[in-house]
């Protein structure tokens, strides 16, 4: 009975080889400056992250420096505190977050870096605790880093997220940080935070379950639009960084013009003018 079975049952065997997901890459969190994490268990290197040079944020100087300073120490084996960089939309929370990254690594020296960028989505959050998992036996220091933060109606990830933060029987891992960048100051928004208020029996209860996440978060850096002197510091800055040629007074006539279209005067808006600029001057921006 074997032999007419044999065939068949490697048939079946290769059928199930081929259905089977592909084994997952071995872990190698020395392969790069930055990674970014996938809630299937796949750390992604990224070799070119796309990020600006810390020399050229302006008009945020003293968020730059604490998040420069809290960065440092933990770079260096010292206690340091989770961040949390909230405000006005465009104004470099998360170009801050990659700057700072670089320069700490270029500060302290090493290929790779001693501290490790690792993205993760606001939909992978729930994975978090696996992903520390797989970095608390390390020896390298990590930075989570989550863009665009925020929670909505009956959301309950962020839940999750206090545990990992601080308060869970493990605890974060010493070698890990969390950064976090919002345009909410509590991750939530206002009128979720209202109507629990509203219709819970104990509201202040209520509420302190609410904005609890944001308080695991020991470093609040605010962002805010810019005024009009530090947005043409901004425009000036990338016109000598890329060589742009162009009459000054033509610049600012231009530069106001285009804040005024786009209705806010942030860093983001002023390097999309900046492109649109070299673009009409024939220049790559290198």
């Amino acid at each position: 009975m074997t032999e007419p079975l044999e065939p068949l049952l490697l048939r079946i065997v290769e059928a199930l080889e081929r259905l089977a997901p592909p084994a997952k890459p071995a872990l190698d969190v020395t392969s790069a400056d930055a990674f970014v994490w996938h809630a299937s268990g796949i750390l992604e290197a990224v070799p070119d992250v796309n990020r600006v040079d810390i020399g050229l944020l302006q008009g945020i100087e003293r968020q730059k420096d604490i998040l420069e300073d809290n960065t440092l120490r933990f770079a260096r084996g010292l206690p340091a505190n989770n961040a949390l960089l909230w405000g006005a939309r465009g104004c470099g929370k998360s170009s801050l977050v990659k700057a700072v990254h670089a320069a700490v690594n270029t500060a302290l020296g090493g290929t790779p870096g001693p501290l490790a960028l690792v993205e993760i989505h606001r939909e992978d959050i729930p994975s978090l605790p696996a992903l520390l998992g797989l970095l608390r036996s390390s020896k390298r220091r990590f930075i989570l880093f989550c863009d665009d933060l925020s929670f909505d109606g009956q959301d309950a990830a962020y839940k999750s997220l206090k545990a990992v933060l601080e308060g869970g029987i493990e605890g974060r891992p010493d070698n890990v940080l969390f950064y976090a960048t919002s345009n909410r100051r509590h991750l939530m928004p206002r009128d979720m935070i209202e109507n629990e208020r509203s219709t819970a029996i104990n509201p202040s209860e209520a509420v302190e379950e609410k904005v609890s996440l944001s308080d695991r978060f020991g470093l609040w850096l605010g962002f805010h639009n810019a005024d009009q002197p530090t947005y043409f510091a901004m425009i000036e800055g990338y016109v000598r960084r890329y060589g742009l040629e162009i009459d000054p007074e033509t610049l600012r006539k231009e530069a106001v013009e285009w804040s005024v279209t786009r209705g806010a005067r942030s860093g983001r808006v002023a390097w999309q003018y900046i492109q649109d600029l070299a673009g009409r001057l024939g220049k790559r921006l290198a």
